[in-house]
């Protein structure tokens, strides 16, 4: 990596008057939607003090991320360039919902007392999404590294890390610490859920595995469940706590501490070497003395949201794809994301045709592989949208499209759609579209996504409008299919811009549970010094490869000036080394910087091919105006024991 020195940043000014076009009106006509759809949405939900207009009581393990992600893309929404009062306004939301949760009992020292890094992942977007909508304040910081020491073994009340065998020391971690044995009140929101799922163990009395159900709702079973999985699944690490390196990645980019890029390099590569002990197939549980199937009978399958229980391949091949990316982008080299392309192509080839297509395993049972399904396709999207590379590209391609891949949908439901099966978690649905797009085989997506985009708020503002949206109405049942579970606010959001990431940042939306938002450019405001886009400025992300990107950029405002600081990468990690203006007389002009200002007098545009040396900065939240040197310190609390 380079260290930047502090520069005079090159500006450059457009020239060229034209008639905006459409995908640049459609683009600020959601931005408008945007602010005006999420003022909406708070008020309809939101008490004056940021706490959620709810019920009195809520049990169990389970729940707080949730809320969290049903607010999460106030944050986001600021960072691309929405209202100014967003950045004040998702602090709020975040804090009540924080202290709401803690009244509730899930939540203790402001992170979860202890849960699963799936349900982590997915509530951690928010903090992720807050990183990005700066400037930081001593709250952001000082949460970050708090909420990362828990991981690294820096925590005396939170004695989840073992950094002598270098694991995490159980499924379920939090700020109380690891939670060895679970209760029944711990599973209590969750036993009429998992009726309709199938057993996390094979030899349970009164279960027929093959049924593929198991009844949690009936006692009796509900207290076998509890035995065996205090005894089998509870002890140990399991490769869903991978998703921790995000955690400690976002302690990072506030800190820039080596420490932390030191853990998730150390707890990554410990993972690694799990898997090419086990013949290259990465186990799904690893007791405490660090024995693959230690606790577990000694198979390497059958952990904690692992091979068998209960989604298989997905929580498996998840975070080892965020943890490649988190280390690829701690340490400015590709090659973590060897990791997750070993276990794509061990996947891929124990497939099997069946019925004329080619399926994959998702899940390993006593008996062997089963559960064979299409191959899922996005992840090697996510490691080429980082690597450029080729082998990324052939991963991706040599996935047979059963369906068509240029086809752009309004996703329906925060999860998998039942209508048509697709995997639509946090209402993103279009990611092979997009990488049509970028790869020049989708000229008219921008105009598309984003008419969809359209079409999925007003689709959402009918439901949060409706009578079934309306709080007051909810009631106090558990069940996820019943309008009032702890999902709806995901399922009455208005604010979802799935076009906006990928349009102007250049990326696919980040992974639901827990992913980093690695993107080829960031904007700032450069009158207002904000995140974002300024006011009437649209982006255009129109190609990618590994040397650099072409983007277009529009000012539809035909009175006002207007001036968006362009950064190289999301954390600022890549250097703008130089840009080709596509005008009447095309100049190249060297930049050399991570950051590039582009003037927009009224009504012009300017198209940039964008020369770039990708991860040569040192990855950071810093915006081009705050200085961490100048940052308030840390606070440290009282110690008694002294």
């Amino acid at each position: 990596m380079i260290d930047q020195e502090t520069t005079r940043r090159v500006r450059i000014t457009a020239t060229q008057r034209h008639v905006p076009p459409k995908w640049a009106i459609l683009q600020r006509r959601l931005f408008e939607l945007l602010d005006s759809a999420s003022q909406e949405f708070i008020a309809r939900y939101v008490r004056e003090d940021g706490t959620l207009i709810w019920r009195r009581d809520w049990p169990g393990m389970d729940g707080s991320d949730d809320p969290y992600e049903g607010f999460q893309n106030l944050a986001l929404l600021y960072a691309l360039g929405g209202h100014p009062s967003l950045h004040a306004e998702s602090r709020r939301i975040w804090d009540g919902i924080t202290w709401q949760w803690t009244e509730y009992g899930q939540l203790h020292r402001e992170f979860d007392a202890y849960y699963d890094w799936m349900h982590h992942g997915e509530g951690s977007l928010f903090t992720y999404f807050l990183g990005l909508a700066g400037p930081a304040t001593l709250k952001d910081r000082q949460r970050a590294v708090r909420f990362a020491r828990m991981y690294t073994g820096e925590d005396e009340e939170s004695p989840n890390y073992d950094p002598v065998r270098k694991l995490i020391r159980s499924p379920l971690t939090g700020s109380r610490g690891p939670r060895f044995e679970v209760t029944a009140e711990d599973w209590s929101t969750h036993r009429g859920i998992l009726d309709a799922y199938l057993a996390p163990y094979e030899d349970i009395p009164g279960v027929d595995f093959e049924s593929m159900k198991c009844a949690w709702s009936d006692d009796e079973i509900y207290a076998h469940v509890l035995r065996l999985m205090n005894e089998r699944m509870n002890k140990g690490d399991v490769p869903l706590n991978l998703n921790a390196t995000g955690l400690v990645a976002h302690a990072y980019l506030h800190t820039s501490d080596p420490a932390f890029r030191r853990w998730v390099q150390d707890y990554f590569e410990a993972w690694e070497q799990r898997a090419e002990r086990n013949g290259g197939v990465v186990p799904d549980n690893v007791g405490l003395t660090g024995e693959i199937g230690e606790h577990n009978e000694g198979k390497w399958w059958g952990g904690y949201y692992g091979w068998r229980w209960p989604h298989g391949f997905m929580t498996i091949i998840e975070p080892i794809v965020n943890a490649s990316m988190n280390a690829a982008l701690l340490s400015g080299s590709m090659k973590p994301l060897r990791f997750a392309r070993q276990q794509l192509d061990l996947n891929w080839e124990l497939r099997q045709e069946r019925e004329g297509k080619q399926l994959v395993p998702y899940k390993h049972f006593d008996s062997g592989w089963t559960d064979y399904r299409e191959a899922p396709s996005q992840y090697a999207v996510y490691l080429w949208s980082m690597s450029m590379q080729d082998e990324d590209l052939e991963r991706i391609e040599r996935i047979p499209q059963t369906h068509d891949w240029s086809d752009i949908i309004v996703p329906q439901t925060s999860g998998k759609d039942k209508r048509t099966g697709r995997e639509t978690k946090h209402y993103v649905g279009n990611t092979l579209p997009w990488f049509q797009y970028v790869q020049g085989k989708l000229p008219d997506y921008p105009e598309r996504i984003l008419e969809a985009n359209e079409r999925l708020i007003a689709q959402q503002l009918e439901r949060m409008r409706s009578p079934q949206g309306d709080p007051l109405n909810w009631t106090e049942s558990y069940h996820e299919n019943d309008f009032s579970s702890i999902h709806i606010w995901q399922e009455v959001c208005p604010v979802y811009m799935e076009s906006l990431v990928q349009l102007t940042l250049g990326a696919p939306m980040p992974i639901s549970h827990g992913g980093l938002l690695h993107g080829r450019f960031r904007y700032f405001d450069a009158e207002h010094r904000r995140p974002g886009l300024p006011l009437d400025v649209a982006a255009l992300v129109e190609r990618l490869d590994a040397d650099g990107a072409n983007l277009h950029l529009v000012n539809t405002n035909v009175s006002e000036t207007r001036i968006v600081v362009v950064q190289g990468g999301t954390f600022g990690e890549h250097r703008i080394d130089s840009v080709i203006e596509d005008s009447d007389s095309v100049r190249e002009i060297d930049v050399g910087d991570r950051w590039l200002e582009v003037e927009l007098p009224p009504g012009t545009s300017v198209r940039l091919q964008v020369g770039m040396s990708r991860y040569a900065y040192d990855p950071t939240y810093e915006t081009p105006w705050s200085n961490s040197s100048q940052a308030a310190d840390l606070l440290r609390g009282r110690s008694l024991s002294e």
